[in-house]
């Protein structure tokens, strides 16, 4: 079954696992500045492109691209998955818009640890995103198999961007929506988790 058809909210998914959601604060821990490419290219979509005519036009045209700007100044720790199959068991299934796993000694193909599940939010619809999005979460979790590990999800619309984290039994959402507008912040908001990620392999 895919992640998509199972639960229709972030409390039915948490209910049923029996996880404990609470709200928080982001705290940006590390800066970088965006490359000027991808600045003016994201500025020219957002004036340009109606990237807004279905989801598939907004992960390639808005959410990639600034994934990916993130991703690269940690290509050496992590790798990046488009849509490809995350699988636990019969209920945990699915394919995600995008993941960062950790990059296998044994060559960029391997799937290794993952770490950060992204969503893009269909239709607006964050309510059903996030459904999506805990649920890999929690299928991440048990490929693990280390409850302490810090999993993030994000959910985005290309324009607004959602950020929650599960360890253990707990959910934690943070408050604040960042937006594509502000791409500085955006992109330390994203900089940021991949070093908290980073900084967890090493401990």
């Amino acid at each position: 079954m895919a992640f998509t058809n199972q639960f229709k909210s972030l409390a039915a998914v948490l209910k049923h696992y029996q996880i404990h959601y609470k709200e928080a604060d982001f705290e940006i821990i590390k800066t970088a500045v965006l490359d000027d490419a991808v600045r003016q290219d994201i500025i020219f979509t957002l004036k340009e492109v109606a990237y807004n005519v279905s989801e598939a036009a907004i992960c390639e045209n808005l959410i990639y691209p600034m994934l990916k700007a993130a991703w690269k100044l940690y290509a050496d720790v992590f790798a990046i998955w488009s849509h490809a199959s995350l699988e636990y068991d019969d209920e945990l299934t699915g394919i995600p818009d995008y993941l960062i796993s950790k990059r296998s000694d044994l060559g960029k193909i391997i799937f290794d640890s993952p770490l950060l599940a992204v969503v893009a939010a269909k239709k607006d619809n964050f309510l059903a995103g996030w459904a999506q999005c805990a649920l890999e979460m929690v299928a991440m979790q048990k490929i693990n198999d280390d409850a302490q590990l810090v999993i993030y999800g994000l959910v985005s619309n290309g324009e607004i961007w959602e950020i929650a984290t599960l360890e253990n039994q707990q959910f934690i959402f943070y408050n604040k929506r960042f937006v594509i507008e502000e791409l500085d912040n955006l992109f330390n908001v994203l900089v940021s988790i991949l070093e908290i990620c980073k900084l967890q392999l090493i401990k």
